[in-house]
């Protein structure tokens, strides 16, 4: 679960025109932003532009934050889950559609056997991954990725919080059925 900064309102009113306040907001979210953007898109490039835009897009609209409305992390989450989504119906007007997933590099002070295990079960989970469709991969990333609560996630997406849960529990599911009882990838 992310934690708030612990004068996170008051940053938010200042971040407007103080850019330290700005900095302080960034230096937080940016680790989760980012790594909830890299694991719905495959490519790093893309993920750094969207990353870029999603808080572009927070400085210029700081104005219209409510905080009676919700919480700062969710109106953050939500600016970042429209973005990947315009970028995802931008790719399918252009016909082209890239794997919106993880495909981190292994850490270098992994043993040799170790990166090649690694790589190979995250190589079998993309592919099971592949499988699911856009909302199920968009809502299992804010899940585990950017370690949301159910609420969280039906307040970004606009379901219902029992909706998310069933949808992460059928996702969660296919995978394993997927994935077979071993953990590994079922081809054909």
């Amino acid at each position: 679960m992310m934690i708030a900064l612990p004068n996170e309102l008051e940053l938010v009113m200042r971040a407007e025109t103080d850019s330290s306040a700005f900095a302080v907001i960034y230096d937080h979210y940016f680790p989760r932003i980012y790594t909830y953007v890299r694991c719905r898109v495959s490519n790093s490039y893309v993920a750094d532009e969207l990353t870029s835009q999603i808080f572009e897009r927070l400085l210029t609209r700081l104005g219209s934050y409510r905080a009676e409305r919700g919480n700062f992390c969710n109106w953050l989450f939500t600016i970042a889950h429209n973005i990947v989504a315009d970028y995802f119906r931008y790719q399918k007007r252009r016909g082209w559609i890239s794997l919106e997933v993880m495909s981190e590099v292994a850490c270098a002070e992994d043993k040799p056997e170790e990166t090649v295990i690694a790589n190979e079960s995250r190589s079998q989970l993309l592919a099971a991954l592949r499988q699911l469709n856009d909302q199920e991969r968009s809502i299992l990333a804010l899940k585990f990725t950017a370690e949301m609560t159910n609420r969280r996630i039906a307040q970004i997406t606009g379901l219902s919080e029992s909706n998310v849960g069933v949808i992460v529990f059928r996702a969660i599911r296919r995978l394993r059925t997927i994935l077979g009882p071993e953990g590994e990838f079922k081809h054909g």
